[in-house]
């Protein structure tokens, strides 16, 4: 198989730390998690044939970044406002291929660090969005 067709991925955000996720509407673009480890160097003067040695360190959980056809009267995009401004972290989802036997959901815990609209004369308003995960995402099979 060549691929699969993204179409239809969806973040969902926990609307009130219940595990109630709804789906942030009008998702153009999603990306990540973006998880990522440190290496240590651990290179010796008896390190063999003088090549940098190194072990694992901690892991990052990373990030997840979305771009929206924004609408200020949306509840969906109107909650990521409060998301950005309140000081618990929240629960979302990342579900890949809803809906088919394939279905795959990523769940972690996050703050928004980063929100930003664009206005451009010429084109459709959008906002961007980063959420920094906190701890270790899961990959499930959900379908």
């Amino acid at each position: 198989m060549a691929g699969l067709d993204a179409f239809g991925t969806q973040l969902k955000r926990d609307s009130n730390g219940s595990g109630s996720f709804v789906a942030v509407a009008n998702i153009s673009d999603l990306s990540g998690p973006s998880r990522s480890r440190d290496s240590i160097e651990v290179t010796a003067h008896d390190s063999p044939d003088k090549y940098r040695e190194f072990v694992k360190g901690l892991k990052d959980g990373g990030e997840v970044e979305i771009t929206i056809n924004y609408d200020p009267g949306d509840v969906t995009h109107q909650a990521l406002d409060a998301d950005f401004e309140e000081d618990d972290l929240r629960d979302y989802q990342v579900v890949v291929l809803p809906g088919k036997d394939d279905e795959h959901t990523w769940e972690f815990s996050g703050l928004i660090t980063d929100l930003g609209d664009e206005f451009p004369y010429d084109d459709k308003m959008e906002r961007k969005c980063t959420f920094k995960i906190s701890g270790k995402p899961t990959l499930t099979a959900t379908g």
